[in-house]
C-alpha cells in the first residue's frame, strides 16, 4: 500500500515456482507484476533448456505489457548473445504468411508445466512445497548435528542451502559421497 500511495509498482520475482505453494501468492501480497521461473514443474533440464518463464500482471496493466522481451545468454562459443525470449504471436502471423507460431518449443514447455500443475491441483501443489521445505530443513538439521566440520551458511531457505566445507575438502567429493547415500547434491 505504501508503494502504491507513492505511485510505485510492486514487482515480485520468484526463482522457484514451487515455493509459492508455501506462501501467499504475489497478487495476494499486492504485487502489480510477477515474473518467475517454472522449470521445476514438468520440464526437465535437457541440454540446458529451454525452460518456462512466467510473466503476469494485474488486468489494468495487461495492455501495457511488452510485446517483445529480449534475454541475454551465451552462444555455443561462450560469447555474449541476445535472444528473443518473449514475442506476441501477432507480430509473426503475417510475416511471409506464416502458418505456425515460431515458439513451438516454448509451447511444449508451457504444456508440460500446465499438465504437471493441473495433475497436482492446489492441494497437491501446497503439499509438494511443504514436503520440499521439510526435507531441506531435515537435511540442514542432520548436517548441523552430525557433521560439525560443515557449516550451513543460510538459515533462511526454501529447499536449497549453502554449505561451507572444511579446508581441503572438494565439493565434487562431497557431492559424490552424498549420491552414495541417495542425496542429490549439486
Amino acid at each position: 500500500e505504501q508503494l502504491h500511495e507513492r505511485g510505485v509498482l510492486l514487482i515480485v520475482a520468484v526463482n522457484e515456482i514451487v515455493s509459492l505453494g508455501a506462501v501467499k501468492g504475489p497478487g495476494d501480497m499486492g504485487a502489480d507484476i510477477f515474473v518467475g521461473e517454472g522449470q521445476s514443474l514438468g520440464n526437465n533440464l535437457n541440454f540446458g533448456g529451454p525452460t518456462v518463464g512466467l510473466f503476469g500482471t494485474r488486468m489494468k496493466y495487461v495492455r501495457q505489457m511488452p510485446g517483445r522481451i529480449v534475454g541475454e545468454t551465451l552462444d555455443a562459443d561462450k560469447n555474449r548473445a541476445f535472444v528473443l525470449t518473449l514475442a506476441t504471436r501477432e507480430q509473426h502471423i503475417r510475416r511471409q504468411k506464416a502458418t505456425s507460431n515460431i515458439c513451438t518449443s516454448a509451447g511444449l514447455c508451457a504444456l508440460g508445466f500446465t499438465v504437471h500443475l493441473t495433475l497436482l491441483g492446489e492441494q497437491g501443489f501446497r503439499q509438494l512445497a511443504q514436503l520440499n521445505h521439510a526435507n531441506a530443513c531435515k537435511f540442514a538439521d542432520l548436517i548441523a548435528k552430525n557433521v560439525p566440520s560443515v557449516k550451513v551458511l543460510n538459515m533462511t531457505f526454501f529447499y536449497e542451502l549453502s554449505l561451507q566445507l572444511p579446508a581441503g575438502r572438494s565439493a565434487a567429493a562431497v557431492v559424490q559421497k552424498m549420491g552414495e547415500h541417495g542425496v542429490l547434491g549439486g
